[in-house]
């Protein structure tokens, strides 16, 4: 598949009524007659590559976007505090906005297309249209994590409309409606897909234009099946859903035969990175975007101290020591006022991200779901959603998601292009002692408050600054981990992190009487229906 192809047809189609000003739609936009000589497979590639800088790790994402943002509020990375540090900046917000809506313009795309097929090769392309909504849903879950209500059912459809963006302005659709609309679907999704027939010769074009799982029908399953239990825990705490959680999580893990979910490292859900050609997007670049203004390649003295702490193999594939503490792991404490931060910041004390592993790692994979994440979240269904509490499940679901996250993390760094750091190769006794050692073991008879800490925990150190938006999620979903921040009192905005973001700018200027609609919530404070702690 020839990229560069598939991004000048975004250039063309990548269009959101929501975020761009009235000026640019004619610069952008071409003659939506020329729309319909593209075809539902490049079309479908074509979607997915709209969110390259986000699926893949790129320096634009985390420099200017999760720099000062969610890999603070997580605690993942130190930085040095400073005035009006919890306010997420304009440019964060407005470029992941606009880069969603993007990828949005071209999803419509594709079904506006798709829907024009005749009946019998939209029953033949079937696949095309449930494999490209499962991957809009999980991309539409994070933005609505991160706003609440947003544009949505009539967002991006100016091709639809036929140029004419005075009749393309979105209304906000309900956050907890979105969530109803996205899980009805992937429950749909996850029974179609046992039942779905590929024929011979969709199979092999499929197997091309989806770069994700490579045509792999089951990873597809996969895929639907994770995402359900992630998005269903996720609002498993609001009442309207509580429900639904309890017995769609249930009905899942009952049948794994049916709905099967990521369980080891060989199901994760990623775009594997084939060639380190400089003209290839499929690539990492996360250098010098995490190091942003210097720090934020750096430990956080929690992070550390638990692995220290627990002898946690994974700490020398995620991290390398400062040159001059080497062998030894320090973080930086984020209460300490930036004074007495400066004292280990001027410093080469303080370990950082892995460079073979992580930073410098331009095969770093992008991640999409894992298997520790999913079973992690399953360990908290059982502890918490189950209608019958079970705890032996729960605990094997546990170690299960600490077992793949170390496997993860290993495989990673065995993958990597880079060998500026060396690591001893991981043994199985050592991955068997970190599991069931008495400082991180289930213990039986362990409160179901303890529990949950284990759980967060261990999902805290697997986010890491890899999954930063899911790792606030779930802290603002469960409020674990417990971190302590420095109060900014310069601030009158948001003295401590804040439970979402803002609304970008031209939506308040360009979708003024939409935006009105939903204005009294867009603050910093006002948490989403889902966060109930």
């Amino acid at each position: 598949m020839k990229f560069k192809y598939f991004i000048a047809v975004l250039i063309i189609l990548s269009l959101s009524i929501s975020a761009c000003k009235k000026g640019k739609f004619a610069e952008y936009y071409a003659d939506p007659s020329t729309v319909n000589t593209a075809t539902v497979e490049k079309q479908f590639a074509g979607s997915l590559a709209a969110t390259l800088d986000y699926t893949m790790y790129k320096y634009w994402n985390y420099f200017v976007v999760l720099q000062n943002t969610a890999l603070h509020y997580t605690q993942v990375v130190a930085w040095k505090n400073f005035d009006g540090q919890y306010v997420p900046g304009a440019a964060s917000i407005g470029d992941r906005w606009s880069s969603y809506y993007n990828f949005l313009a071209q999803y419509k795309e594709f079904l506006k297309i798709y829907n024009s097929l005749p009946a019998q090769d939209q029953a033949d392309k079937k696949i095309y249209k449930i494999a490209a909504t499962i991957f809009f849903y999980d991309q539409t879950q994070k933005v609505v994590d991160l706003h609440g209500d947003i544009p949505w059912s009539e967002a991006g459809l100016l091709s639809t409309n036929g140029g004419d963006y005075k009749a393309s302005y979105a209304k906000y659709d309900k956050a907890d409606a979105i969530y109803t609309k996205m899980l009805d679907d992937l429950k749909s999704f996850s029974d179609e897909l046992n039942t779905l027939t590929v024929p011979d010769g969709v199979k092999g074009v499929f197997k091309v234009q989806d770069f994700i799982n490579k045509g792999d029908v089951t990873l597809w399953k996969k895929y639907c099946n994770s995402l359900r239990i992630r998005m269903l825990m996720r609002v498993s705490g609001a009442t309207a859903f509580q429900s639904r959680a309890a017995t769609e999580i249930g009905a899942i893990l009952s049948n794994p035969s049916s709905y099967p979910v990521c369980t080891t490292v060989a199901d994760n859900i990623h775009i594997k990175v084939n060639s380190t050609d400089g003209n290839n997007p499929v690539q990492s670049d996360l250098r010098d975007g995490l190091i942003g203004w210097g720090s934020n390649d750096k430990a956080n003295k929690m992070m550390i101290d638990t692995m220290n702490n627990n002898t946690d193999p994974r700490i020398r594939v995620m991290f390398q020591p400062g040159a001059l503490a080497a062998p030894n792991y320090i973080g930086l404490d984020p209460t300490l006022d930036p004074t007495a931060q400066d004292v280990f910041l001027n410093k080469d004390t303080l370990a950082r991200y892995n460079w073979s592993t992580i930073t410098r790692n331009r095969k770093l994979p992008g991640i999409i779901i894992t298997a520790a994440e999913v079973q992690l979240l399953i360990a908290d269904y059982y502890n918490n959603v189950a209608t019958s509490a079970n705890d032996a499940a729960a605990k094997t679901a546990y170690e299960n998601g600490i077992g793949a996250s170390i496997d993860y993390l290993f495989w990673i760094r065995s993958i990597s292009d880079n060998n500026e750091t060396a690591v001893a190769a991981l043994t199985p006794s050592e991955k068997t002692a970190y599991i069931t050692a008495s400082n991180i073991k289930w213990v039986s008879g362990a409160t179901k408050a303890r529990k949950n800490e284990l759980i967060a925990l261990q999902k805290w150190i697997n986010y890491n600054v890899l999954q930063p938006l899911e790792g606030w999620a779930e802290v603002r979903r469960t409020n674990l981990p417990a971190f302590t921040f420095r109060t900014d009192n310069s601030s009158a905005i948001s003295k401590l992190p804040p439970v979402r973001w803002f609304y970008p700018d031209n939506e308040r200027t360009y979708n003024t009487d939409n935006y009105n609609t939903v204005k009294a919530n867009d603050n910093l404070s006002t948490k989403l229906f889902w966060d109930i702690n």
